[in-house]
């Protein structure tokens, strides 16, 4: 089976790993072979020591790219819930898959800030509002949206089956499912 990465950014709370884990299931399901990177699991095991600065956050970014497309380039279909604020973060993990011939496929889990603080399932944002943290992806740090993605998934209007649905259908159309 051909492998992929599957790339889906967002602000915190958006609905990034919870959608990952519902597609990793069902691909899991259809036999395919199938890990998710999760952002928080990475920063404490393979990025250790970074922290939040722009730089940092391109290492970081760069780190799971490179993990995620060895792992694609052998037939594992890769889902990696990343925030990834930073286009040119982005961009260059794209190139990298393109360069070594494996799909990737960005996917934008569209959630305006306003329902991330609600669902606020680490916190982060209370703490922020607090001025307990600085540096809030989407808040008081920027978040790049993605100009033209494969997908965008505005999850606050879907439930999370629906939105691992359609990226499900578009991996069916890319042969990638």
């Amino acid at each position: 089976m051909t492998g992929a990465t599957i790339w889906l950014t967002g602000l915190p709370s958006a609905g990034k790993t919870t959608i990952a884990h519902e597609l990793a299931g069902r691909l899991r399901g259809e036999g395919h072979r199938v890990e998710v990177l999760d952002g928080d699991e990475i920063r404490e095991f393979l990025s250790a020591g970074l922290g939040f600065s722009r730089e940092d956050r391109h290492t970081n970014v760069q780190r799971i790219g490179f993990v995620a497309e060895l792992l694609a380039s052998n037939g594992v279909k890769v889902l990696v819930p990343v925030i990834a604020p930073y286009a040119d973060s982005r961009e260059a993990v794209r190139k990298r898959h393109g360069a070594e011939g494996t799909p990737y496929v960005e996917v934008h889990v569209a959630t305006p800030v306003e329902v991330c603080s609600v669902r606020d399932v680490k916190g982060l944002y209370a703490r922020q509002a607090a001025g307990e943290i600085s540096g809030l992806t989407g808040v008081d740090d920027p978040y790049e949206e993605p100009e033209s993605p494969d997908l965008r998934i505005e999850s606050h209007t879907q439930t999370v089956q629906e939105s691992a649905q359609a990226l499900h259908a578009l991996l069916t159309g890319r042969g990638l499912a």
